[in-house]
């Protein structure tokens, strides 16, 4: 059975390696990601997902089609991806000192049609960041193309002093439940 990844993200990749699984083909999905007007983060998060494994889903009918999409939150507040210094900064000012939710929609389409889908939420709570913290990590550069701004698996988490949930969500790929998608839809795992 051929599995497609629907994500260009390196992560992904790697988070898929861990549970032994390596895609046939990576075809990322082209979508605008800007959340509709209301849209709370969840419901967000899982409408992209599906979104972008149907979409691929569209051009690989005879393979199992796995995408994902990865939210940050405060409160009812998408965070973007960060691609520049000012909004990193505006990001992790945001989240000095206080909780929020990451949540991580993954889907997977199968050849028929069936979309399997899942919402997966970690909450990490920042510890308070000081001007200086905040200019130490924007040097680093790891922010950039990520939600929120901040690396779990990077530098970010020394600012992190409290998680409930799964690591691997936060990194970009809830790993237990990506692989019962897979596994229900028959992709053989050990």
């Amino acid at each position: 059975m051929r599995l497609v990844l629907a994500s260009a993200s390196p992560r992904r990749l790697d988070l898929l390696a861990r549970i032994g699984v390596v895609p046939d083909i990576v075809r990322p999905a082209d979508l605008d990601e800007e959340p509709l007007e209301g849209e709370l983060p969840r419901p967000h998060a899982l409408r992209l997902a599906s979104e972008k494994a149907s979409a691929v889903a569209a051009l690989e009918p005879d393979a199992l089609v796995l995408a994902a999409d990865t939210v940050v939150a405060v409160g009812r507040r998408i965070l973007p991806k960060v691609e520049d210094e000012a909004t990193l900064r505006q990001c992790m000012a945001l989240l000095s000192g206080r909780r929020h939710k990451v949540m991580t929609g993954v889907a997977l389409a199968a050849p028929g049609g069936k979309l399997r889908t899942r919402v997966v939420e970690t909450v990490i709570a920042m510890k308070r960041l000081s001007a200086e913290e905040i200019d130490y990590y924007a040097g680093h550069g790891e922010w950039r193309g990520k939600a929120g701004g901040y690396a779990l698996q990077g530098y970010g988490e020394v600012y992190v002093r409290y998680m409930a949930g799964s690591w691997s969500n936060v990194v970009g790929l809830p790993l237990a439940e990506t692989r019962h998608l897979l596994k229900s839809a028959g992709y053989p795992l050990a």
